[in-house]
């Protein structure tokens, strides 16, 4: 089958990587996809917010199955044009991806479905909302309502930063993104990432991670896109998975269907767990980046059937498959990151590290520039393994970063502290 992947980062690099394991695949193409990409697959310049294009674009080459990374497509309705050309899509409808879109729709569907979630108020108005952390406190989480590339959360330790996040969203930092504002009560516990597929109906988990956002190690400084991963998170007994299927996911997904907006993608759900009860922190309607990379590496090949199943409406006949190990990714990022960093700095040393079921090295922002391999982005590169044990893959992962020349860029040292 001829298989179309829409976006240009890391998680991008993991799904192509998974699907080209599939004997299923027979012809991959990447859009726009970027120089890590180009070496697995076909890479296509194609506007990939653009519904119209991309539907013409797929009857041009024959696709037979598209699979969207990236939330901005899905916001905007790249599945929907999709399939009312005919196709095969793995995403949500534009209307299911409000989960994403926008902070408060999902606080109003957790409200409805009573799924356990952070006390929160919605602002449209600066005073308003600088009245309300004021009365209320700190530490307080601010939130931009809408699509903000992973950056529009302020986790405030003082009344200070809660009003800077304020003043900044109010005052066009985050675009329309900004417009309302979300404050949301400061959840105590420990993070972790769920993943699961749903086609509407059936709800199948496909995996844990636990991702690390803040830039500094020991989980310092400012939230990033995240920094490292690794997968599966300890805190996710069968025990929080069950609840957080029984008392989250399934009710949303319930309230969802109610609505005549039925879900079907996989959905990202970011848990708080405190005392073995998870509360949601937020829903993503994409994969996670980093955490893709460490799910695809333990998934595989079998990451295009469920895919496939989900797209379907399978889901009840499919059974994901894990091995009994580990998988840890770093990220590399350039120096500077979040905050103003060079681009065109060059990379050497991936060419002498083998790829392979057991270690990858996923781009998330580099392009080849006269031959010579460079950053472009923030976060530039995903060192990923796997191994027998935690200790395995880190131990793994982080020699591969060592043999990496980059000297503009960074990483932490201490990926998967918390389980270790």
């Amino acid at each position: 089958m001829n298989i179309l992947i829409l976006g240009s980062g890391g998680r991008e690099h993991a799904l192509a990587w998974a699907v080209t394991q599939n004997p299923k695949c027979d012809r991959l193409i990447v859009a726009p996809g970027n120089a890590g990409i180009a070496a697995i697959a076909e890479c296509a310049d194609l506007d990939i917010l653009d519904g119209d294009a991309v539907a013409e674009f797929c009857a041009g080459n024959a696709v037979d199955f598209v699979i969207v990374g990236p939330e901005a497509p899905l916001a905007v309705g790249i599945a929907d044009k999709l399939r009312s050309a005919g196709l095969s899509v793995f995403g949500p409808s534009a209307a299911a991806a409000r989960l994403e879109a926008s902070k408060s729709f999902t606080k109003a569907i957790c409200d409805a479905a009573g799924a356990p979630t952070a006390a929160y108020a919605r602002f449209t108005e600066r005073q308003a909302a600088l009245d309300y952390v004021c009365a209320a406190g700190a530490p307080i989480v601010v939130k931009a309502d809408g699509l903000a590339a992973g950056k529009g959360v302020v986790v405030a330790e003082t009344l200070a930063e809660a009003e800077a996040a304020i003043e900044d969203m109010f005052g066009g930092e985050f675009g329309a993104a900004g417009a309302e504002v979300v404050i949301e009560e400061f959840m105590t516990g420990e993070e972790a990432s769920f993943f699961v597929l749903v086609d509407g109906e059936t709800v199948v988990p496909i995996g844990t991670a636990q991702d690390h956002k803040r830039v500094g190690e020991g989980d310092t400084g400012p939230n990033t896109g995240g920094m490292g991963a690794y997968s599966p998170a300890p805190v996710m007994t069968p025990q929080v998975e069950a609840r957080a299927l029984d008392e989250i996911v399934r009710p949303t997904m319930a309230e969802m269907a109610r609505r005549g907006t039925p879900y079907q993608g996989v959905l990202y759900v970011g848990l708080m767990i405190a005392g073995g009860a998870p509360r949601l922190v937020e829903y993503n309607v994409r994969f996670g980046d980093p955490e893709a990379q460490v799910l695809m590496m333990r998934l595989g090949a079998q990451a295009l059937d469920l895919m496939q199943a989900c797209a379907e409406g399978r889901l009840a006949e499919a059974r994901p498959s894990f091995a009994d190990d580990h998988a840890l990714t770093v990220v590399m990022a350039a120096e500077g990151y979040p905050g103003a960093y060079r681009k065109g700095t060059e990379i050497g040393g991936l060419e002498a590290l083998p790829e392979t079921s057991l270690q990858m090295v996923f781009h998330a922002g580099t392009a080849r520039q006269d031959g010579r391999l460079v950053a472009t982005g923030g976060r530039v590169l995903n060192v990923t393994a796997r191994g027998a044990t935690l200790r395995e893959a880190r131990d793994a992962a982080y020699a591969m970063v060592n043999a990496i020349d980059w000297p503009e860029g960074f990483c932490r040292r201490d990926i998967g502290w918390r389980a270790l």
